[in-house]
């Protein structure tokens, strides 16, 4: 047997004396390791469970969409983006995301939890494409290997990253499948091209910076394909019907966004005008390759822990030392020529899909519009991972070439990597144990209100019925109107005949727009300022349907206090349109580059606090 065989994965006999179930585990690793990482999702799902969730802004927007799927509505693109320009906007690719979820989800009763089932089912199809395709790279031990990869990036995600079906985070996990189809095709087995094709489109469709580094990662494949297939002699005829079978299929999956762009909607073409002509300047080289390093930082891994607990409305993409992500990567780099000149052929395709990765990684960085926000290099992740486990692998197949260890090195990579293995799981475990809902200090208030206004509307307040039509429409001074979609949502869940005005016919989607000729009552969503003015109006026709404030007296004072301060910072240093923001639009004032650190720690507590908000019937029309 070659040294690098083994250090593939094959297990030597000496691991197999031990007996009972440990035994059969080792020999079964993909259902094993399968039944163990969907015990860990149970947990979620459960802890999901126990919390209302009432999705707001885009978590809305989506299960729109996967509401709509299988009637004649049936999404054709994808989620709405920042690209072109409001309300005329663009969306990502295609509708692959909502189709992948929408049978849970309509299975689960259509309810707001069905979308967060369905999530976690499809984060353990991806987590078993994974391993399955381990287990035929390198037999049992490479399918633990990989498992054990699977759970530190679980950990390195959090619960509510890969429970949570926001766009940006859907592709996490199918990211890893990719790039290990990659690895396999690479590594001359041609059934690897199936899982690319799904999971690459369901990552291009649903999140468009997936479009560049799937693209390129599909080229690299069909590069060292044909190459391989022109200076090989010999039939290459299975290695074409996978292709061949995998073309096909990703062809089938692109039918809706191509209809789109055939039928007059042409979303494509806005996409590309798009990053033709940008809004913005690109960040630059340097700025992407910062963040790059930046999560290649592992000592700010350990520190930092989970994303899930990590995530605020700061746009950082990675707070990680660029100097010691530079160490690591270069500790990579050395692996990757040490694997080429010793002949470790089967290590080394990984490392060229890595390298790939890493490359694609720094050009879609470097080519990001405006703020780096932090869910835009998400899928870093998976290539440190990778990369940190290819580097590894050589090591190992190095030591195993030189003697060195023999049955006690097998012994001590088998306990390595359950030990790495079982405690990432751990940890990922019990970080579900505390999780709340996506965006819970939106949530929370929108769930007392709607089901207030519910309760409202089914008595006749305001002389409103069944038969009525409701437009919606929010003055929010808060969160950019975030619960505005979140109320249309909660209301058609019960039945009512709700819908918006134009200008959100793309957020919203065409078909809920209720025009006012068309609509027999509005109902408007205020909050903070607005709300205030709403209530002192002297219009006839405005009614309080319903008011919430989820603030305890404290924590009021504390608002105020934090408002104040903001203000004056702000006017002090001639800021005197983002003060102005501060009561219009808290959020847009979030993302004023001009703050100051001490500014940017005060908007983001007054963000969590949150602010008064209610729900009014008003003359169709009134001061929008």
């Amino acid at each position: 047997m070659r040294a690098d065989q083994d250090a593939a994965g094959s297990l030597s006999p000496s691991s197999y004396r031990m007996g009972g179930a440990r035994a059969w585990c080792m020999q079964h690793p993909v259902l094993s390791w399968s039944v163990l990482f969907s015990a860990v999702f149970l947990v979620a799902g459960v802890f999901i469970w126990r919390h209302a969730w009432y999705p707001v802004l885009d978590l809305a927007m989506t299960e729109f969409r996967v509401r709509d799927v299988g009637t004649s509505q049936t999404p054709l693109v994808g989620l709405p983006g920042r690209i072109g320009n409001f309300p005329d906007q663009g969306s990502h690719p295609g509708p692959l995301s909502f189709f992948a979820l929408a049978i849970v989800y309509k299975l689960s009763g259509s309810s707001a939890h069905g979308l967060e089932y369905a999530t976690i089912l499809l984060s353990l199809a991806a987590v078993i494409t994974a391993l399955w395709l381990a287990r035929r790279r390198g037999g049992p031990a490479m399918a633990s290997a990989v498992a054990a990869a699977l759970a530190v990036v679980l950990w390195r995600y959090g619960p509510l990253l890969v429970t949570q079906p926001w766009n940006p985070y859907l592709p996490l996990l199918p990211w890893f499948v990719v790039l290990l189809a990659a690895w396999s095709v690479l590594d001359r087995d041609p059934v690897g091209w199936l899982p690319f094709a799904f999971f690459g489109a369901l990552c291009a469709q649903t999140h468009i910076p997936y479009v560049g580094l799937v693209g390129g990662v599909g080229l690299l494949m069909v590069s060292v394909t044909v190459v391989r297939t022109l200076r090989e002699s010999g039939s290459h005829l299975k290695e074409l019907r996978w292709l061949g079978g995998a073309a096909l299929l990703f062809v089938v999956l692109w039918i809706p966004p191509l209809v789109d762009q055939i039928s007059g909607q042409q979303n494509i073409s806005m996409i590309i005008n798009y990053f033709r002509t940008p809004p913005e300047a690109a960040v630059g080289f340097g700025n992407g390759l910062k963040v790059l390093l930046g999560h290649f930082d592992l000592i700010h891994w350990v520190q930092q822990g989970s994303y899930s607990n990590l995530v605020t409305a700061g746009t950082d993409a990675s707070k990680g030392s660029a100097l010691i992500g530079l160490i690591v990567l270069a500790g990579w780099m050395t692996s990757a020529i040490f694997a080429i000149r010793r002949r470790l052929n089967r290590v080394i395709p990984l490392h060229a899909v890595v390298g790939s990765a890493i490359l694609l990684g720094a050009i879609s960085l470097s080519r990001v519009f405006g703020a780096l926000w932090y869910y835009l290099s998400l899928w870093m992740v998976s290539i440190v991972v990778l990369s940190v486990f290819a580097a590894v692998w050589s090591l190992y197949a190095v030591l195993v070439q030189a003697g060195v260890g023999g049955d006690g090195l097998v012994r001590w990579r088998s306990r390595g990597v359950l030990i790495v293995g079982f405690a990432s799981l751990s940890v990922f475990t019990v970080a579900c144990v505390g999780i709340d809902p996506p965006e819970a200090t939106l949530s929370s208030p929108l769930g007392v209100i709607v089901n207030r206004l519910d309760r409202s509307l089914r008595t006749g307040v305001a002389g409103a019925t069944r038969s009525d039509r409701f437009v919606v429409t929010w003055n929010d001074a808060h969160y950019i109107g975030s619960q505005g979609y979140g109320l249309v949502n909660e209301l058609e869940r019960r039945g009512w005949d709700v819908g918006v005005p134009d200008t959100w016919r793309i957020p919203v989607t065409r078909q809920r727009v209720i025009g006012d000729k068309a609509a027999t009552k509005e109902l408007r969503f205020a909050s903070g300022g607005y709300l205030r003015d709403l209530l002192t109006s002297d219009q006839p026709g405005v009614t309080l349907l319903v008011k919430y404030d989820s603030r305890s007296r404290a924590e009021q004072a504390t608002y105020k206090s934090d408002r104040r301060n903001l203000i004056s910072s702000l006017q002090s240093r001639g800021e005197d349109e983002v003060a102005k923001q501060v009561d219009s639009s808290l959020f847009t004032a979030s993302l004023a580059p001009s703050l100051t650190q001490r500014e940017k720690n005060l908007v983001a507590g007054m963000l969590r606090l949150g602010q008064s908000s209610g729900v009014l019937m008003v003359p169709i029309g009134f001061k929008r």
